[in-house]
């Protein structure tokens, strides 16, 4: 096996055991106080109590393209996003996001990212919001600002997600799909603030600045 195999290799065990961790004992990073760049974690929509979530079903109208929705289950692993940068700006992992950084959310288990445009939300004709790309990388249309009050992202605190291409916000209002996906919330994006667009960081592993040189394959912690 060469250099490069033995680096991704020890790459993917380290993100299995951080997922593990988090799962079946405490999350690393569980006593930070903000959100880091390439922590993955779930995102409750405070309103409503549903967490964003997605899959590999796609819309059967607008775009065509992944769905995102909103799930009351706590427990559902296509629940967690990693937090990234842009293709511009690069967001060093485990460095604390800014209030209006500009970030890219990826869905782990399918490797798109949140994303939004101007095709008309399949329920209530707001701005659709779908998983778009290929192993992380996709287009401009992929970035959020980080809307929050204080300097970094606090994960206790309530914050938006701006567009950035459409200056919309990241909302839940209740409508609910059928089958296949019974019971899910529609997630979309609207243009004003309300209390529809808040959200809050909840599980998941949140990187400290010194976690990143496991990444790096410079050595794994044994903190779990």
């Amino acid at each position: 096996m060469d250099l490069l195999s033995c680096n991704i290799l020890h790459t993917s065990l380290s993100t299995l055991v951080f997922v593990f961790s988090c799962l079946f004992g405490p999350c690393l990073g569980s006593e930070l106080s903000f959100v880091t760049c390439g922590s993955v974690m779930k995102l409750l929509n405070i309103k409503h109590n549903v967490r964003l979530h997605s899959h590999d079903v796609r819309y059967g109208s607008g775009s065509g393209q992944q769905s995102v929705t909103g799930v009351t289950a706590v427990e559902d692993s296509n629940s967690y996003w990693s937090v990234r940068g842009t293709r511009d700006a690069v967001c060093h992992r485990g460095t604390p996001v800014k209030c209006g950084q500009t970030i890219r959310l990826t869905h782990v288990n399918t490797g798109r990212n949140l994303h939004s445009h101007y095709f008309a939300s399949p329920l209530s004709s707001n701005q659709e919001v779908s998983a778009f790309g290929d192993e992380g990388e996709g287009d401009h249309l992929d970035e959020w600002s980080v809307q929050c009050s204080g300097s970094v992202w606090g994960r206790e605190e309530a914050v938006r997600f701006r567009h950035r291409a459409t200056d919309a916000l990241l909302s839940v209002t209740g409508e609910q799909y059928g089958r296949p996906i019974q019971g899910q919330r529609e997630v979309h994006a609207m243009s004003s603030p309300s209390q529809h667009s808040l959200w809050k960081a909840m599980e998941g592993m949140f990187m400290k600045p010194s976690d990143s040189a496991a990444f790096r394959g410079e050595h794994v912690h044994t903190e779990f």
